[in-house]
């Protein structure tokens, strides 16, 4: 979606289930930060009627790139799903783009599961659309929404296919990042680049531990025995 500020910002909805629904249009939303919406942008994000933002950024990167402007009815939760940092620009150059960032996904959701679990619970609660938002898009605003996707009952192409659209992004967000760090060199040639891989890779994790994405959100997320009500019941439901 066109925004002058942001990169990386799209819609979740029309995605295709397993029991032949689709996932609704114009209520999950994903995106680069939020914190830089000005102008022409300032207008168009409230537009669209969000009225809960997701943020799992790290408390000191919400300190220094901000918040989502504030405007009537929206609601801002801070859901951190990382223990440590890691800086994608400052991998080797020539370091396999795909399973750096699939292991530290699998990382993030083993050991801060009280986050992905926070937002599961924001989602079914939440009475209006809503936006999931991290430092560039790619995988700590991804790591949330798969296990809901998978839940719902997209399929892995389908959400890996969503996930490497980022890379349409990569040279935007590689012009933002030099811009922001005008005295660093950018080591890893594949910043931004998402490949479909790392979301196969991401999956395995949960599939090999528990048996399946939906044993892991029963057991490891503590869903209930259908975790995928929320996704009806919600006031402003993803599923039909």
């Amino acid at each position: 979606m066109a925004f002058e500020r942001l990169h990386d910002f799209r819609d979740l909805g029309g995605c295709r289930t397993s029991d032949g629904r689709t996932l609704r249009w114009g209520r999950p939303f994903r995106s680069d930060p939020l914190g830089g919406l000005r102008g022409d942008d300032g207008d168009r994000f409230p537009a669209l009627g969000i009225g809960t933002v997701i943020d799992p950024r790290h408390p000191w990167e919400v300190e220094r790139g901000g918040r989502v402007h504030h405007h009537p009815g929206l609601a801002h939760h801070h859901l951190s799903i990382e223990d440590r940092p890691y800086e994608q620009a400052g991998l080797d150059p020539g370091a396999d783009p795909a399973p750096f960032p699939a292991e530290r996904n699998s990382e993030a959701a083993r050991e801060r599961a009280a986050g992905i679990r926070g937002a599961r619970e924001v989602i079914a609660g939440s009475a209006a659309p809503l936006a999931f938002h991290c430092h560039s898009g790619e995988d700590r605003v991804g790591v949330p929404p798969m296990p809901v996707l998978t839940l719902a009952g997209v399929g892995a192409g389908d959400i890996a296919a969503d996930y490497a659209l980022t890379g349409r992004a990569a040279e935007r967000l590689v012009a933002q990042w030099r811009a922001g760090h005008p005295d660093l060199a950018l080591g890893w040639a594949a910043y931004g680049t998402a490949p479909a891989e790392t979301v196969h890779l991401f999956t395995a994790d949960p599939e090999r531990r528990y048996g399946s994405v939906r044993a892991s959100a029963a057991d490891h997320l503590g869903a209930d025995d259908d975790p995928v009500a929320p996704l009806r019941t919600a006031p402003a439901p993803l599923l039909p």
